[in-house]
């Protein structure tokens, strides 16, 4: 019997059922992931290398990856595995400590240790996981494994560079395996690793896990976002194209992505899109850093915008980005904030060139020049930034334009299209 076969049983003999159960096979039934796992969430039969795991929101696919990583752990087929984050913050919030995470689902007597400074996983049984970023490919190569796990696939930087690297590692044992659990994205990575036969792939929506979910969640969440585009992704598990409508494609970002910048920038710049508002219900604040090379091309280096932020944390995140690029200018909107996103910049950045600038003309006119950009060639992403680049992908004009998106088009109007970004205000050059 199946959790979903006792869960449809009439409440009297489900009932029944579970008082007959001694205290070790309550025990045992608790522990028993096969019994509990819905049939998407358990490793499908046959010979495959890689099995894709896509899921909504919510629906369950870390647990799903953790389970197979425990399982073969417990069986004995997996002795040195790889763990592969978007971050290594990532990898240990959500594979290691999360509540779908490694440690949290292990029973007390085979939990593994976590070592920070070795950044490694040890089970009791001998069996080792070592943690890696997906932002770093390099730390990939060199250690060899019969297993891996990497979470969120579709939203590594170094895609590319990070999913070859882990591929060369793949070499210990008989038959290395790997499971790969992400909210689909039409990255190219993801669509060649679902086309290959040596892939299988399964699919699971938020509402597959209903149960486990808060109806909070459902009341606003699913509420807003069913039946649009950005909910059949997140929500739904769909690989959604790009929007044919939309002013950019990731055919033209990938086209001139690079994985490194030039060493030769003249110019850097920080643009900023602030929220209306501050606090737990306001929009994202914005914040992208590009810069000019000598070459007068425009290179992305960095997306940290962020929601939910008050206008001091927002402002401590745009310092932040500032001084880590060593950048020689702000360039921020200021049509919602007014003279505050000034005030609130220059408070935590008093030594910083900062221009305000209010746009006075549509969206459309300022973003057209610099999708144009991009189909000449002439702005280079380093690395992926996937929030980012699914805004891109996915406004159409006439929609209101998302945070990301507009200050992307601030820092590149500011660096690409001299005296085109609005009506400025200069407080120091």
């Amino acid at each position: 019997m199946r959790a979903a076969s006792l869960a449809s049983l009439p409440p009297p003999i489900r009932r029944k059922f579970l008082k007959k159960l001694t205290a070790r096979e309550a025990r045992l039934l608790s522990e028993d992931w096969r019994f509990w796992a819905r049939d998407d969430q358990l490793a499908p039969e046959g010979s495959w290398t890689t099995w894709l795991v896509l899921g909504g929101r919510g629906a369950g696919k870390t647990r799903a990856g953790a389970e197979w990583v425990a399982g073969e752990v417990a069986a004995g087929r997996a002795g040195r595995i790889a763990l592969v984050g978007e971050t290594l913050g990532d990898a240990r919030e959500v594979m290691i400590d999360g509540p779908s995470g490694l440690r949290t689902i292990a029973r007390a007597d085979d939990r593994p240790r976590y070592e920070v400074t070795r950044r490694r996983l040890l089970w009791p049984n001998g069996a080792v996981a070592h943690v890696f970023s997906a932002g770093e490919p390099e730390s990939l190569r060199g250690p060899q494994f019969d297993a891996a796990w990497g979470d969120e696939l579709a939203k590594w930087r170094y895609a590319e560079a990070a999913w070859d690297m882990l591929q060369f590692g793949l070499r210990l044992g008989q038959n290395p395996r790997q499971v790969m659990t992400t909210t689909p994205r039409p990255v190219p990575v993801l669509k060649r690793l679902i086309a290959d036969r040596t892939t299988a792939v399964t699919r699971a929506a938020t509402h597959a896990n209903r149960a486990n979910l808060a109806d909070g969640f459902f009341r606003t969440v699913i509420a807003r976002y069913e039946g649009t585009r950005l909910g059949r992704r997140e929500l739904d598990a769909e690989l959604i194209e790009d929007n044919p409508d939309a002013l950019w494609s990731r055919e033209t970002v990938e086209r001139t992505r690079i994985a490194k910048a030039p060493a030769d920038l003249v110019r850097v710049v920080v643009g900023v899109d602030p929220p209306a508002a501050g606090g737990p219900r306001s929009d994202e604040c914005g914040i992208v850093c590009a810069a000019l090379g000598e070459d007068g091309q425009a290179y992305v280096l960095d997306d940290r915008s962020m929601g939910r932020l008050s206008p001091l944390a927002w402002a401590k995140r745009v310092a932040g980005c500032y001084r880590a690029h060593e950048a020689d200018r702000i360039v921020a909107e200021a049509n919602q904030g007014g003279d505050m996103v000034g005030t609130v910049m220059w408070q935590e950045l008093p030594e910083a060139p900062i221009r305000l600038v209010r746009a006075t003309r549509g969206k459309r006119v300022r973003a057209e020049p610099i999708a144009a950009l991009y189909e000449r060639g002439l702005v280079h992403h380093v690395g992926a930034f996937a929030k980012l680049e699914d805004q891109m992908c996915d406004w159409v004009p006439g929609a209101k334009s998302p945070d990301r998106l507009d200050a992307l088009v601030w820092a590149l109007t500011e660096l690409m299209l001299k005296g085109e970004a609005g009506e400025p205000r200069m407080r120091r050059l």
